[in-house]
């Protein structure tokens, strides 16, 4: 690649302004012309810079209210031509065409406009045309130019220039190159993805997937799979947008189980009162509710304290001092919640390996979203499952109805399924999560192995016996065959909700009838693979 010749001009028209005059100034003293537009020339100008316009250049006001401004050939001649090519540098004398070496450029904030949930005419007007098109102009031409699209790089800008005598590398310029061409991508990505949604399309023809670095992590799942997070710029409240108070860097692994974690326990709004969710290996090992923090956390731990240990604890109050010291009484990968009391911080920074990440509020667990997952050759893609109910959406099928105490447990049971690897089933007692079954192959065992969980938790704690005696249950989708509701029958279950819709249905609801057990329908199943 060609070495290039020391930065002459740059062409600035940024809409974020961070770091704008600082650049600008840091150019200017190293003798580089400044080109702009708008309110970015505006801008610099009011700093007492030096800047000329690019009408000057192309001979063309800006018009139809800026939409034309930069596309030109006098712009993109500048940017598209071969420094060491005679007829192109010909071409340039001949038009006038001066040479560009340094294109800075963001685009219109067309990704805030759609979160702000902006009216449709509204988004198209902020869909930048001029920018992408310089951006992608400059990336080609990244053996003479260099394209900057983030603020991120202004810094690292300088630094090489002043490194290579007010010229810049061509391996500075590649990556240059590679994260505008990675903008303009995501970008597009935003405005299609944005326009199948508005124009009511759950299938487009072609779908395209765009995320920012957010932290190269030290390795994936495993120390030998080389992995990063990135963030989708949707903003939901969670890991994503979390603040680290404290604590280690989070791992894959972390990062995978506190979402996890939070997801779930967003199901519980605070009208619901205070509960908390304690995940491993992305499977809740309890979940509960409580009179205070505290008391939801001691609820949710003695589900199975075993598998409590090293897990992920998200909660749906702010975390205070009490509820701290429990969690802090074993040890806790993460704890996540909607903000921390100061005295909890305090208490939290004792334990340096112990991470604390705070977030701005809950997942909204009915707000529409995509989920994504690979498979060999492409991906699939579906609705996040936001299924919901209502005790109006059950339907009684069995001779006894459930007690409204036996309602209640089954609608929090229900919701934790939805959060448990099929086949699932979580047996529930006064709000809290007795047994959990996860990610078997066959359902009865998915009963069994929640029921031996509880029984051992029995004997841990010195109970007359299990919690499961008395208990609901939830299975995530039907009973195929009476056997795992009567599993679920001698664990002492007293009421099962489960979607319905087995060949065997009513085979299924005899038995629970010869059982004396109340069952509910819900017509919705929650299979999570």
């Amino acid at each position: 690649m060609t070495e290039m010749t020391k930065l002459r001009r740059a062409l600035i028209s940024v809409s974020d302004k961070t770091g704008l005059i600082e650049l600008a100034r840091a150019l200017d003293a190293r003798g580089v012309e400044l080109i702009s537009t708008g309110g970015t020339a505006k801008a610099m100008r009011d700093a007492d810079l030096a800047v000329r316009d690019v009408s000057d250049i192309t001979g063309f006001p800006e018009m139809m209210d800026g939409r034309v401004k930069t596309l030109h050939p006098a712009v993109h001649g500048g940017l598209l031509a071969l420094r060491d090519n005679d007829a192109h540098v010909s071409a340039m004398t001949a038009h006038g065409i001066p040479q560009i070496d340094l294109l800075v450029v963001n685009l219109y904030p067309f990704e805030k406009t759609i979160a702000e949930g902006a009216d449709y005419d509204t988004c198209i007007e902020n869909i930048d045309i001029g920018g992408p098109a310089m951006i992608r102009a400059a990336a080609k031409n990244h053996a003479f130019v260099n394209v900057v699209v983030d603020v991120a790089d202004y810094e690292s800008l300088i630094e090489d220039m002043d490194q290579h005598d007010g010229a810049t590398c061509p391996k500075f310029r590649r990556k240059l190159a590679q994260t505008a061409y990675a903008r303009t991508a995501a970008y597009d990505a935003a405005v299609s993805n944005w326009m199948a949604e508005a124009t009511g399309q759950t299938a487009p023809r072609r779908r395209a997937i765009a995320g920012q670095l957010a932290q190269t992590l030290r390795y994936g799942e495993n120390p030998h799979q080389g992995a990063a997070f990135y963030l989708d710029g949707s903003g939901r409240a969670g890991v994503a947008t979390a603040e680290q108070v404290q604590g280690k860097e989070l791992s894959y692994n972390n990062i995978n189980d506190t979402d996890a974690a939070f997801e779930l326990v967003s199901e519980f709004l605070p009208k619901d009162g205070p509960a908390c969710a304690i995940i491993k290996h992305a499977n809740p090992c309890g979940v509960a509710r409580g009179a205070t923090l505290k008391e939801a956390y001691t609820r949710a731990f003695d589900c199975d304290r075993t598998s409590a240990f090293g897990g992920i604890v998200a909660l749906n109050f702010k975390l205070d001092l009490e509820t701290a010291q429990e969690i802090s009484s074993i040890f806790t990968e993460v704890v996540i919640a909607p903000g921390a009391d100061q005295d909890a911080k305090d208490l939290f920074a004792l334990k340096k390996n112990m991470r604390l990440l705070v977030t701005p509020g809950l997942a909204n667990p009915a707000t529409p979203a995509l989920s994504y997952r690979q498979v060999s050759g492409g991906f699939l893609v579906q609705d996040k499952d936001n299924g919901h109910l209502d005790m109006s959406d059950l339907k009684v099928v069995t001779k006894r109805a459930p007690d409204d105490r036996e309602m209640s447990d089954m609608l929090f049971a229900w919701r934790v399924a939805k959060h448990v690897k099929s086949n699932a089933i979580v047996y529930v007692r006064d709000g809290a999560t007795v047994g959990v079954g996860a990610g078997q192959m066959s359902r009865v065992d998915s009963c069994r192995i929640a029921a031996r969980k509880a029984e051992d938790m029995a004997e841990a704690l010195k109970l007359p016996g299990p919690l499961t005696q008395g208990s609901v249950v939830a299975s995530d989708a039907f009973f195929p065959f009476p056997d795992g509701l009567l599993t679920a029958a001698e664990a002492g279950a007293t009421a099962v909700i489960q979607p319905g819709g087995s060949m065997r249905d009513d085979e299924v609801i005899a038995a629970a009838d010869e059982a004396g057990l109340a069952m509910v329908f819900t017509g919705m199943r929650h299979f999570r693979h």
